[in-house]
């Protein structure tokens, strides 16, 4: 094995002849399993924000636009796929997540989030069509978020199934809206839990209150970016926007109250402060927060071979950080964190490979595609 300073040098070599300005964190540099290849897999993607991968090892990409390619496992990007519906392509709204149905292989489904335009406002939907070729066919939006507003931030928008095959859709408080992430009869600034056909699980939490939206899982969120089921304990876990600080991990319960507005680790845009005492108000503490903010994207727990000393690992974009953060968990702790790809750029989402790589996505208008994996030592 070479020593950290060689394996410093080995990795920095590898990106320079790349010609990408990303690096490794010192701290990752002295704790490396191995030395790792940095890999731009392609590039020229228009603010990519999700991805999944098909079962042939092709992978999905959406383009915060409103396009949705194919990228072929050597790197080709597809023309546009044909039937994604009309998004509203402004600021932080667009074409957003896309996650494969859990039966794919045999029914072709996929499901994708954006951001709907009607008039002059907008909102979160979900539509699930079957993909043939380039082409999507049999369009239909299975949720909505109600009720649309005003403005261009704050849409949410992760999407993953459940090990029942329910889906959970993360949603925003829309920025303007915020107040509204307390109230049960909107889906502003909630976590949402629908079945594959767009109604309301019999189990949700609300279901038999007529007054509340049935869709809902639980409450008091800001912006959810980032969601990923435990490998081992099959839980979902979120994280979600602060404001000034207080970016939060979250492992939701169902209809549990997390706080926002009235609880933050971070601070209004305004200066305002807020109370930082989530349960001494009836809120749920998150288990893990960031002060200063590093806005975070996309999430993934580590469950392949390649990395068999990142097994159970959380891994996490930053957008303001321009880092990849791991965190070592045990439990329903984070006991150490760890930046990979120091000083980057702005990442967006993170997923493993077929083969136990990292793929991560750079938020950027020529937005490119990077693998991490590993070399074996000699």
């Amino acid at each position: 094995m070479k020593s950290n300073r060689q394996l410093s040098v080995v990795v920095t070599l590898i990106l320079s002849l790349l010609g990408t300005p990303y690096f490794l964190s010192s701290a990752f540099a002295q704790h490396a399993p191995t030395e790792l290849n940095i890999e731009v897999i392609t590039s020229g993607l228009n603010h990519p924000w999700g991805m999944a991968f098909l079962p042939n090892g092709q992978l999905l990409v959406t383009e915060r636009v409103g396009r949705l390619r194919i990228i072929s496992t050597d790197g080709k990007i597809s023309g546009p796929i044909k039937g994604v519906p009309p998004v509203f392509n402004k600021d932080q709204g667009g074409l957003l997540d896309v996650v494969l149905d859990p039966d794919f292989s045999n029914n072709r489904i996929i499901y994708f989030s954006y951001a709907e335009p009607q008039a002059k406002i907008a909102g979160t939907a979900v539509a699930k069509a079957k993909l043939v070729n380039t082409s999507l066919e049999n369009v239909e939006v299975i949720f909505r978020q109600h009720p649309k507003t005003d403005g261009a931030k704050h849409f949410g928008s992760r999407l993953v199934f459940a090990p029942d095959g329910n889906l959970f859709i993360t949603l925003g408080d829309r920025s303007n809206y915020m107040d509204e992430a307390q109230l049960l009869d909107n889906h502003l600034g909630k976590l949402v839990r629908i079945q594959r056909n767009g109604s309301a699980p019999k189990d949700n939490p609300f279901i038999k209150n007529p007054e509340i939206m049935p869709e809902i899982w639980s409450y008091g969120h800001r912006h959810i970016q980032g969601a990923a089921i435990h490998p081992e304990t099959g839980k979902l876990w979120i994280h979600e926007h602060g404001p000034r600080g207080g970016d939060e991990i979250n492992i939701p319960q169902p209809g549990k109250n997390y706080g926002w507005p009235e609880a933050s680790y971070g601070i209004h845009y305004w200066m305002t402060p807020i109370k930082d005492e989530h349960a001494e108000q009836g809120f749920e503490e998150p288990i893990y927060y960031w002060t200063p903010s590093i806005a975070p994207s996309g999430m993934m727990f580590y469950t392949g071979s390649l990395f068999p000393e990142w097994r159970n690992n959380l891994f996490i974009g930053a957008l303001a950080g321009q880092h990849l953060v791991r965190l070592v968990t045990k439990g329903n702790k984070i006991i150490r964190e760890e930046k990979l790809l120091k000083n980057s750029a702005r990442i967006r989402d993170v997923a493993q490979g077929p083969a136990g790589a990292l793929y991560v996505l750079t938020d950027e208008k020529n937005g490119k595609l990077i693998k991490i994996s590993r070399t074996s030592s000699k």
